[in-house]
């Protein structure tokens, strides 16, 4: 067990935190953390040294007091005026994964897609080839119902534990999640700590082909080494988001250091030291020409959070 130092316990309890044996650190610049590497601070940054040091910290935390979970930042905007609370991250503690049987894999909430998918290769699971491409960890997979190329998280996966505002660590079904298209129920403040997906036997060559067809296209057709934040909005019923940008001639858009990627119309990218208040408002006015032009709602795909 490691001790909190001095002047963390110092910090901890000058605001009345919790003061917890994992790191937390006041004022933490999440621009370095997030892909977009724009936004301000959070207010209090968690980092967890398991998930008994997780349940024992949000326990003892003012319920008044919001959390928030980042993982890999990959699908957020972090406002310029930071985010208030606390910021809870996890770490390597949380990011192993384990096969259980032939078709099942328990993975921890901080496991990235790719190790995910290539940990399934490697125990012949196929059904998890999708997760690859999306840019994220196993916690954001499942509050959000992550999904491309034609698979969704509530499609493989079985059960989740969550650690809940209160501290209380409950292990939920799928059923419980209330999945639609990128939505979970999952209750407010809740960090998901591990779950675990099933697939189908396969042939670990067969997967590693399938996962490297996807990749080919995801680098074909996405601005993958731009500072982005993945796909900006929401398909429309009916509709794919991209085309629904193009129509409305926003491909190349810029404002301020934010633009719309001339390469895939549904990205935003950072092109020249914007701020988060460029990259928001670069996205509300493409919502407004499409609304405009062609009478459809583009809904937020990208999380959007903190203090403007």
């Amino acid at each position: 067990m490691t001790a909190s130092s001095p002047a963390q316990r110092e910090r901890a309890e000058g605001l009345a935190l919790p003061v917890p044996r994992g790191k937390l650190t006041r004022q933490a610049p999440l621009a370095p953390l997030v892909w977009f590497k724009s936004g301000g601070a959070a207010e209090w940054l968690f980092e967890p040294k398991d998930t008994a040091d997780l349940q024992a910290f949000l326990a003892a935390l003012d319920p008044k007091v919001p959390v928030m979970a980042l993982g890999l930042g990959s699908n957020m905007i972090v406002r310029d005026g930071g985010v208030p609370g606390v910021v809870v991250r996890l770490g390597k503690a949380f990011a192993k994964v384990a096969a259980l049987d032939g078709v099942t894999l328990d993975c921890g909430g901080g496991a990235s897609g790719i190790l995910v998918s290539s940990t399934a290769r490697d125990a012949g699971i196929a059904g998890l080839e999708f997760l690859r491409s999306i840019p994220g960890t196993v916690g954001g997979f499942v509050r959000m119902n992550g999904g491309a190329y034609g698979g969704e998280v509530k499609d493989i996966l079985t059960t989740c534990d969550v650690v809940l505002r209160s501290g209380e660590l409950a292990t939920l079904p799928v059923s419980a999640l209330g999945y639609t298209y990128r939505h979970s129920e999952l209750p407010q403040g809740a960090i998901v700590v591990a779950a675990r997906f099933r697939g189908v036997p396969g042939e670990p060559a067969a997967i590693q082909a399938d996962m490297d067809r996807i990749s080919a296209s995801r680098e074909a057709s996405q601005p993958l080494r731009s500072r982005t934040g993945g796909s900006t909005f929401k398909n429309p019923p009916g509709h794919r988001a991209w085309e629904r940008v193009d129509a409305a001639g926003c491909r190349g858009l810029t404002l301020g250091g934010a633009q719309v990627s001339e390469k895939h119309t549904n990205f935003l990218i950072n092109i020249d030291n914007a701020t988060s208040t460029d990259i928001e408002a670069l996205g509300e006015e493409v919502r407004r020409r499409v609304k405009e032009s062609q009478g459809v709602e583009l809904e937020w795909e990208i999380q959007r959070v903190g203090k403007a």
